[in-house]
Order: structure tokens, then sequence, then C-alpha cells
């Protein structure tokens, strides 16, 4: 291994110990990895798909083709408040973790207790979104291709059969998982790429732009209703109909939440979360550009139960507009927040557990599949209510990247930046970051349809007040009482980790490699630990090299006790060469 490749396990794993946990998940991934898992997750092919018949009817194609620029701008603010505070606080926790850290001491196990659940509830609702949007398309393609009858029950197990296949990913090795990692990113950049160049090259006619960027149409009204430009105002259908961009990009957590498994985390992960939502945005808006221009029939599309089939087909033929819908199947990880969650007692304890044949937390992936399942099963009985679970996702999880942003805006004396900052802009986008999470909340819990009815209802407010309900009275009722926010069984594990990586490797201050990086000698065979508050340290000679005495420092290893340790970049080599 390069020496500055041990350089950053030191680091990692360092910090990863600072922060009060152990190395439990494989250090295998790098930057392009972290990038494609959070670019994989978001998936715009998997939500402009699912969502751009909402879309049309809800805006147009105007509100589609600039809320899209909109919601991009916006997105990337909070992305990068985001991982300035990844580059700070590099676990697999992700925002419920970082709350913890960055909120006033007497209240930071309740921030981080309501941040993991709103996390954990987004985390569940968009991984059902995905699963259940490409059990759809699925379904609908089968209908249209072969005579098919589509039915609510039998695209529930679709969508069975879809998670049984992701549980069954999430099980492989993290080597293998990598590869499908590669694979995912070309279907999601070539593949797209080539889809919109085939739909705009066989669109018998096209589009004028003035069609696609100013066009606005209400279809909000229902069984001949006014719609909500009449009975409200356009913005608020305009407001409203961003929904399907807001939800699209969503989920780039995801490079947080595997950050202890990325290599050079509090560099990589950061830079893997921004590119992931950049890359994004400029693929689907690509997408959605090519798909406004090749429309052909603009209200046969608008009603069709699949429009962007229906857009395929007039293109491109059928049969060509089947090969396409299945080119959008192929394109389209929530386990290791819960793993993390569940580590810190969060939810049951026995979710943490890492499976050692599959290096792998399988009673968390498990979980989450059964989660998920539970999610769509209103689908049985009223799609307006699954319908819901769009709005129920976006919320959920930007209200858990708007709590740690929130706190370290609030209280900037408890977060210490890391090597990715934002200077001075730090304070001013975290306030916009705030308000866009705060006008978003409310904008998705309010109705997309008029008249409001029980099949028409936003269920959204009804399930965001159960898990808040439970979360804030659970919180009150008993986890105040045991919940601290962190993992209660770390501290001698994590000082005796830190005592191995300090004994294993030591940094030469006078010696840079040609990268920059400070070169590593190994010190095997030295017993000097110097971590003086381990319970089981023994006093080792000082005869054999090791650190400098009186070289170690008093560091904060969270909120619950301390340990002496040499920063990483500070180990200093004495004794004979």
């Amino acid at each position: 291994m390069p020496s500055s490749e041990v350089n950053f396990k030191v680091q990692d794993e360092g910090r990863l110990a600072e922060l009060g946990y152990t190395q439990e998940l494989r250090r295998e991934w790098s930057l392009l990895h972290n990038f494609g898992a959070s670019f994989s997750i978001i998936s715009v092919v998997t939500g402009i798909t699912t969502l751009f018949g909402y879309g049309l009817n809800t805006g147009g194609p105007g509100v589609m083709a600039i809320g899209w620029i909109i919601i991009s701008m916006f997105t990337l603010i909070i992305g990068a408040c985001m991982a300035e505070i990844l580059s700070s606080i590099p676990t697999s926790g992700g925002p419920y973790f970082w709350a913890y850290m960055l909120a006033p001491q007497h209240n930071a196990p309740f921030f981080a207790w309501i941040t993991g659940w709103f996390n954990l509830l987004g985390q569940i609702a968009v991984t059902t979104g995905i699963d259940f949007g490409l059990a759809t398309l699925i379904s609908t393609t089968a209908e249209v291709s072969n005579g098919y009858k589509a039915t609510s029950g039998k695209t529930l197990g679709i969508l069975a059969v879809v998670l049984l296949s992701h549980v069954l990913i999430n099980l492989f090795s993290v080597r293998t998982l990598r590869y499908m990692i590669y694979t995912s990113i070309v279907l999601n950049t070539v593949g797209i790429a080539s889809l919109a160049i085939a739909v705009l090259a066989k669109a018998p006619t096209h589009r004028p732009a003035k069609f696609v960027f100013s066009t606005f149409y209400d279809g909000t009204g229902v069984d001949g209703q006014e719609g909500w430009s009449l009975r409200a105002s356009p913005a608020y259908v305009a407001a409203v109909g961003v929904l399907m961009s807001q939800y699209t990009i969503l989920g780039f957590d995801a490079s947080a939440h595997l950050c202890e498994e990325t290599r050079k985390a509090v560099r990589d992960a950061p830079l893997g979360l921004l590119s992931a939502i950049a890359g994004s945005s400029v693929i689907g808006f690509v997408l959605i550009l090519a798909l406004l221009f090749s429309i052909q029939d603009f209200q046969a599309v608008r009603t069709s139960p699949l429009p962007v089939l229906k857009i395929l087909t007039d293109a491109c033929g059928e049969g060509g507009g089947l090969v396409l819908m299945v080119l959008i199947m192929l394109c389209t990880s929530n386990s290791r927040m819960m793993f993390a969650f569940a580590r810190d007692g969060g939810i049951p304890h026995r979710l943490h557990i890492i499976d050692r044949g599959f290096h792998s937390p399988v009673r968390t992936v498990l979980f989450g599949a059964g989660c998920s399942f539970l999610l769509a099963l209103p689908s049985l009985g009223s799609t307006v209510a699954f319908n819901g679970t769009t709005s129920i996702a976006t919320i959920g999880l930007y209200l858990s990247y708007g709590i740690p942003i929130a706190m370290g805006l609030a209280y900037p004396r408890n977060f210490k930046r890391g090597p990715f900052n934002l200077g001075s802009a730090s304070k001013p986008l975290a306030v916009v970051a705030c308000l866009w999470i705060a006008f978003i909340t409310i904008v998705f819990c309010l109705p997309a349809e008029n008249p409001v009815t029980s099949q028409t209802l936003n269920y959204t407010p009804v399930a965001l007040a159960v898990v808040g309900f439970f979360a804030f009275g659970s919180w009150f009722l008993w986890a105040r009482h045991w919940f601290t926010g962190r993992c209660r069984h770390h501290c001698r594990i994590c000082i005796r980790q830190l005592d191995f990586l300090g004994e294993e490797m030591v940094y030469r201050s006078d010696t840079v490699d040609s990268d920059g990086h400070q070169r590593l000698k190994s010190n095997e065979g030295a017993n000097d630990g110097f971590q003086k508050s381990d319970p089981d340290f023994r006093k080792r000679g000082e005869s054999r090299g090791g650190l400098k005495k009186g070289g170690d420092q008093k560091i904060s290893v969270g909120r619950e006790f301390e340990v002496y340790s040499a920063p990483a970049r500070e180990y200093e080599e004495v004794g004979e060469m």
C-alpha cells in the first residue's frame, strides 16, 4: 500500500475513533464509488418518469423546465452546506449525528433523535417511491405491449420482487457492489444521453422553445372543477408543481451514509455528494428537454397513464418505445443510515450487527425492505394516499438535512470545519438553505388537486404528524432517559483503536512524498502506547522509539469523554531510524 494511502487510512480511522466509533465497515470505496452511490440513488430518470404526468398537469412544461433549474440551484446550496458538515463529521450516521455534534450539549440527544427519525422516514419513503415507480413502469409497459391487465395487487407483487432483488444486491460484498456502481453510472449517464438523442432524432416533429420554456398549464381541477390557478393563483400551482424536480434530486446524503466505507472520507465524501447533485442536475435537465421537445400531442400525453411511454412510442414507434422503456427500467441505500442509527440506539440495537459473511448489516437491509413494502400497502386502497410518499420522502429527508445546517448556523462554536469548507459564504448559504427547506416543507403539504376530497387530499401532513408524534412523544416518555445520541459502549474500544493507530504508524515530519503527503515509517514491535486515559494502559519503556514524551495532546472525543492522543498530522518519529 502506498504511503499516501496509509496516511489517509490512519487519518480516516483515527478521525472516526475521535468521534467515538471503531472501523466496522470495510473502507474500500473511492470518490467515484461514493459519487456513484448518491448519483444512482438520486436516479433522475426514475423520478422524472414517474412524476412526468404530475408535472404536465401541475404547471405544465414551463414550470417543469424553469423549475428544474431553480430547484437545482437551491439543492446545490443545501448540498454545499451538508458537504461542509460531512467533511467535519464523517460518520455513516449522517444528518442525525451531525445534529448531535452541532447542537448545544444539553439538547444534543434530543435533536439527534428527531433528526434521525425524520431521516429514517425519508429514507424508507424514497426507497418505496423509487421501487414502486419501477414496479409501475413494468406493470404499465406490460399492459401496453401485450394486453396484460395491471391491478394494484399485481403492482404490489412486482414491488416485492424488486425489493427482494435490491436486498440481494445489498448483501453482496462491497467489492461486488462497487462494480454495480460502475454499471449504474454508465446507465445513468451514457444510457440517458443515448435515450435523449434517440427520442430527439426519431420524433416526427419538435415543439418550439416557447412551448417548452413558457407554456403554463393548470390541470389541477378534477371532474370539471376549476384548478388552483383560478381558486388561488398560478403561483400556487407553480410552487406545488416543482415537487417533481425536488423529489427527483433527493437521496444525496448517501455519500454521508457511506463515508465510513470511503477512503479519504473528509475530502472525497463531500466531493462525491456535491458532484452527484451537479451531475444529476445536468443529466435530468437534458432528459426533461428531450422529452418536452418531442411531445407530439400534448393532451394525449397529459392524459396518458404513463406519459413518458406515450412520448417514446409516438417518437420511435411501439417497438422502439418499449426498448427505450426497458432502458429506463435498467437505470433505476438506506441500510447504512439505519445501521448507524441502530448502533447509537435509535432503533433496535441488533440491527447494527455486521454479518461476517456478507460484511454488511444484513438485518438492517431486511428491515429497510420490509418497511418500504409496508409503506406501499396503502396503494391497494387509494392511489392518492400512496402518491403522498413522494412528498413524505422529500419533506422527511430535507427536514433531516436542514436541522444540522440550522444547528451549525445557530451554534457556530460547535462547528469545527474540516478540509472542505465554504469560508465566508458558509453562513449566508446556510440561511438560504434553511429558508428553502422551510418553504418546501409547507408547500408540499398543500393539496395539489381541487376540490379536496378523501381521494384528492394530500396525506403528507398526516404521515408527518404520525412520525412527529411518535418521535416527540417517545422522546419525552422514555427515549430521553437512555438515548445519548451516540453508542454507549464505544469508549474503551475506540480508545484502544486510537492507541493501535498510534502504535502502528508514526509520521516523519521532516520528509514529504512527491504527492505532498508525509511519509510513514512502520513502528512494528514498538510497545509505546500513548492513551493515558485507557484503564488497561500499561507503561512501556521509552527507549524503543515511538512518540515523543510530552508530544501527546488532550483532544475531545465527542461530548462524553476525553482521551490523550497525538493528532494524525502531528505524529513524529523519534529514536533511532
